[in-house]
């Protein structure tokens, strides 16, 4: 219809370009603000257990950064992280947005594609920041797809969900009861296929346990060491390493074979 506006999403594909490359920021993040940023990060990936007050104190006194607990709050909600410990309900899902049981307790994995797991981790860049959503495989710690982007809007979780369904079906979609995994788009595209869905108690991180052991690794191996100055980098870098990681890497815990040799039965 004549006067129509396309969805972002519409016109990045009609022109065969990465939709996050289309929105922009009015304001540059400062120098400051990223340093700060990736402090919290190193801070709350070795310790993800710390709220905004504990981490504020670690910036003051061990990193001597000066900074108030407000400011430290507005950041970590920036970039989408809280303390993992146990806490009563001081947030409510999105309105509408149905919470699903956790399926995992005591539970044996024994096979492929019995649980796979999703998250999103803020990735440090030296010039701005991006958001990093994966989907792994318990049995095997196979990656089964990731996306980047440099917002957290749902799509790019769409994206990945619907890309790894291409390669196979969980048993079991297990996630944490933030708003994308909570959607309807989301949980409509694992149940459609046949999957049960399983969300993570609340402020429980270590539920999904898995997915947070390959957040450690891929920084601590990868972002920290590497340091990137762009997102572009980042993300050349990143795809690079999460290939390494799937099928060159020996994991201890799978008698030092590859997540992919495991994933496939070789």
């Amino acid at each position: 219809m004549e006067g129509t506006e396309l969805p972002v999403s519409t016109q990045a594909e009609l022109l065969g370009l990465n939709r996050s490359g289309l929105y922009y920021r009015p304001v540059p993040p400062s120098a400051d603000d990223l340093n700060i940023k990736l402090h919290i990060d190193k801070i709350y990936t070795a310790h993800p257990e710390y709220g905004y007050r504990r981490i504020c104190w670690w910036l003051n006194n061990k990193n001597k950064i000066r900074i108030n607990h407000k400011a430290v709050l507005r950041h970590m909600q920036e970039m989408g992280i809280q303390a993992i410990y146990p806490r009563q309900s001081t947030s409510k899902p999105e309105p509408g947005h149905k919470i699903y049981p956790y399926l995992l307790k005591g539970l044996t994995i024994d096979h492929p594609n019995h649980v796979w797991s999703i998250d999103i981790t803020y990735i440090p860049v030296k010039t701005d920041w991006l958001y990093l959503v994966a989907i792994i495989e318990w049995f095997s710690r196979f990656v089964l797809h990731w996306e980047m982007d440099d917002s957290m809007e749902i799509d790019f979780v769409l994206d990945t969900s619907r890309k790894a369904l291409e390669i196979a079906t969980p048993e079991i979609m297990n996630s944490d009861q933030g708003s994308h995994f909570t959607s309807s788009q989301y949980t409509g595209l694992f149940l459609e296929a046949g999957s049960r869905i399983s969300m993570d108690h609340r402020g429980r991180a270590y539920d999904n346990i898995f997915i947070e052991r390959l957040w450690r690794t891929v920084k601590y191996e990868d972002v920290y060491l590497k340091a990137y100055e762009t997102p572009r980098e980042a993300r050349i870098g990143i795809n690079s390493y999460m290939q390494y990681y799937n099928h060159e890497r020996p994991h201890s815990k799978l008698g030092y074979r590859t997540p992919e040799e495991v994933y496939r039965g070789r």
